[in-house]
């Protein structure tokens, strides 16, 4: 298997891309590296190059649609392909911090009042894709703990299925978050990143995270979770009848997230246990998780 600084290399050769003097930005599920010249190349896992693909498209249709959104390198055909790992090219961010959560409401406003276009055939976002596999692969839970999840995935799979129909769908991001949509530092609009889990949705697999960072968590006070909300439009999902569904939903995706990493490290281990303690309820809200 070839390391991601061999594979950098040689998609760097088939695409005419200097990677001389690259430096790591981030290593994980994507790796990210540096280029000069204002590059940054981004390396799919295994078998991602229709993502991949995916992504290019999306970044420029969202572009001509009046988004901000991170952007490709144009002269460039895309992806390059090294093995089954497919790297993407984009251009560098300026200086940038998070979002704030109305920069976020806002920038959510206007992704879900896109219209799809029959030229971005787009996936049906499907929140609970993966986690029976994802809890099944958590060697270090109980057995009792692990029965306890698939029970719990299965239970909310039946409520999903419920809503599903009452819901409609839209644009969606699928994975927003303060992270997911930066603003430069310089002053300028926000700008939309990450865009793997574009697709078809319900609005409020997008809205959620940002609620139960306010209502389970309190990692935002009331006045930024209000703003969130005015500057999204004046939708507050949290008194929507599915809240309770999507929330634990979500939280039990930041889990699994975490139980993918408990094998090779002790912390990650016994944060996920940890937070498999909460879902069950045996653990007063707010709750505090550490960031893996």
């Amino acid at each position: 298997m070839r390391n991601s600084r061999t594979i950098l290399e040689v998609a760097g050769e088939q695409a005419g891309v200097s990677t001389v003097g690259a430096t790591l930005i981030r290593d994980g599920t994507n790796v990210l590296y540096r280029l000069t010249g204002g590059v940054v190349a981004r390396i799919g896992p295994a078998g991602s190059q229709l993502v991949a693909e995916r992504q290019i498209r999306a970044s420029r249709w969202l572009a001509e649609a009046g988004v901000t959104v991170v952007r490709t390198i144009d002269n460039i055909e895309q992806p390059t392909v090294v093995g089954d790992q497919p790297v993407t090219w984009w251009v560098e961010l300026p200086e940038h911090r998070h979002a704030t959560p109305a920069e976020l409401g806002s920038t959510l406003r206007q992704l879900h009042g896109l219209v799809a276009s029959e030229a971005l055939p787009l996936p049906i976002v499907d929140p609970l894709e993966g986690l029976d596999a994802s809890i099944g692969r958590g060697f270090i839970l109980l057995d009792e703990d692990r029965a306890w999840l698939k029970s719990l995935v299965k239970q909310l799979g039946v409520d999903y299925r419920e809503l599903a129909p009452s819901v409609p769908l839209t644009v969606i991001h699928g994975d927003a978050w303060q992270g997911n949509v930066v603003v430069p530092m310089a002053g300028g609009d926000p700008v939309l990143l990450d865009l793997d889990q574009l697709g078809l949705g319900p609005r409020e697999w997008d809205l959620v995270s940002l609620a139960v960072d306010y209502t389970d968590f309190a990692r935002i006070v009331e006045a930024d979770y209000r703003a969130f909300v005015v500057a999204y439009g004046g939708y507050d999902m949290t008194v929507w009848p599915g809240y309770r569904t999507l929330a634990t939903i979500r939280e039990l995706r930041w889990t699994a997230f975490v139980l993918g990493k408990s094998d090779v490290s002790a912390k990650a281990a016994e944060q996920a246990r940890y937070r498999v303690s909460c879902l069950k309820g045996e653990v007063d809200r707010p709750w505090t998780w550490s960031a893996f």
